[in-house]
């Protein structure tokens, strides 16, 4: 009776994995200038043929309908002066300190929670709170409704937590068996009779619940004219228990990624997406921090474009990736992103808050190296070309296309075109990397629609 249910609208889509794959290295069209008189190590064969491709790399299923809404004009944007030069030799190791703590559970924040414990004592660590909410303003919408009558029916009984944890119950079993109404549920003919529903709730009961059911005073909607006005502010109490509780009971990995994922939904809001090369082409786009485990550790609506932040010369990528993280600032986390997020200034940005960042990048950002110029030099297929600017690496490595990196984890990898001694393609440690720790949050996006 805790499963997922009828509710559609909470379903995570998960289809477009397959479309969202290599896009990254599709989008990038850059070349880094070849160098002349470049050594290479004796121990490698060169050769311009592969059987490794990074074809695995993940990148955001929206670049192509939010590029050109979430950057502001060059006009607007302060400079950034950055020296990129080849790596020196021998080259100084990158050694990053995590202090962050093992994984799992905060003991001192749940104490009574262990291995043994039952599925529902963890729920209701997260949710407990959230049906109190729930209890509070639907009781105070159904009292306000009989306020404004002058002779009304006679009032219903209060809706204990008890009432709402029968009402949620009946509503993700109704997805096991969805019929055409509410009332069929309830019906006593014999090919739909189940006495189970009825047992459990009275049909009046039921429906008073639904029809009254709240997250907030209808008394604190916001000005509708203000420009900052909070779209999803009947439910911003729900996002913002769940949210804190995401990072109060749980300690994530080392290892982090940020990644967008669609909860498939056809109603009607404003900020609903609209995405043609997904099979379920509409739903909200929610922005995630998931860690190793697929564990979601903070996460963002989008609610369309954010002029404030445009305005205040920060993009609304680099806004979004600074409030997913700030509850991991000051502990040495590493976190994965693709080209959408990725830039220069946001790694420099991170990086003064000991986050320390590996990505995919497109390589006409701000502040990317201005020496490898576009489409001047075709590479042969396994050719890395690198520039470095102090513990930020800027990588191009060609493979079947060209793939774009920038980091400031790893070892600035050294320039060649390099082979095993089978013949077969080294992919960098860069690529490997990011291809294993990318994956994060749809790995907890699957686990939602399990």
């Amino acid at each position: 009776m805790q499963q997922p249910g009828e509710i559609s609208e909470l379903i995570f889509d998960t289809d477009s994995d397959e479309a969202r794959l290599s896009s990254d290295v599709s989008s990038v069209q850059g070349r880094f200038e070849s160098v002349s008189g470049l050594s290479q190590p004796q121990s490698y064969r060169q050769t311009a043929s592969s059987h490794e491709s990074s074809s695995s790399i993940l990148s955001s299923a929206s670049e192509e309908e939010d590029a050109g809404e979430n950057w502001p004009s060059e006009q607007t944007q302060q400079p950034i002066t950055l020296q990129w030069t080849r790596p020196s030799c021998p080259q100084s190791s990158v050694a990053h300190t995590y202090t962050g703590g093992p994984r799992g559970k905060k003991d001192n924040e749940a104490p009574h929670i262990n291995d043994g414990s039952s599925p529902l004592s963890v729920f209701l660590l997260y949710f407990a709170e959230i049906i109190t909410l729930l209890v509070v303003e639907t009781n105070r919408c159904y009292h306000d409704y009989i306020d404004r009558l002058d002779d009304g029916p006679c009032p219903e009984p209060d809706v204990t937590e008890a009432d709402m944890f029968v009402f949620l119950a009946l509503t993700i079993q109704m997805g096991y068996g969805v019929r055409d109404k509410l009332t069929d549920y309830r019906a006593t003919v014999d090919q739909l009779y189940t006495p189970f529903y009825g047992t459990m709730m009275k049909l009046d009961r039921y429906l008073h619940i639904l029809r009254y059911l709240h997250f907030t005073d209808n008394r604190n909607e916001p000005d509708r004219t203000d420009e900052n006005f909070d779209r999803p502010w009947k439910i911003r109490d729900l996002s913002e228990i769940l949210n804190t509780a995401f990072s109060k009971f749980y300690n994530p990995s080392e290892n982090l990624a940020i990644d967008e994922v669609i909860v498939f939904f056809k109603g009607r809001v404003i900020f609903k997406q609209y995405m043609p090369k997904n099979r379920k082409r509409f739903g909200i786009k929610i922005f995630k921090l998931c860690d190793s485990t697929g564990y979601t550790y903070d996460m963002k609506v989008y609610l369309g474009k954010d002029r404030q932040r445009t305005a205040q010369h920060v993009t609304a990528t680099h806004a979004t990736v600074t409030e997913l993280t700030r509850k991991t600032e000051g502990r040495g986390y590493k976190l994965y992103k693709d080209s959408f997020f990725s830039s220069p200034e946001l790694f420099d940005d991170l990086v003064k808050k000991q986050i320390y960042c590996c990505g995919t990048v497109r390589p006409n950002r701000r502040g990317m190296p201005q020496d490898p110029r576009p489409k001047t030099t075709k590479l042969k297929r396994e050719d890395i070309r690198v520039r470095t600017m102090a513990d930020l690496t800027a990588i191009l490595w060609r493979d079947k296309r060209d793939v774009f990196m920038l980091t400031n984890i790893h070892n600035a990898p050294e320039e060649g075109n390099f082979c095993n001694e089978g013949g077969k393609a080294i992919k960098p440690q860069t690529v490997k990397d990011y291809n294993h720790h990318m994956g994060y949050v749809d790995k907890g996006d699957r686990m939602a629609n399990s």
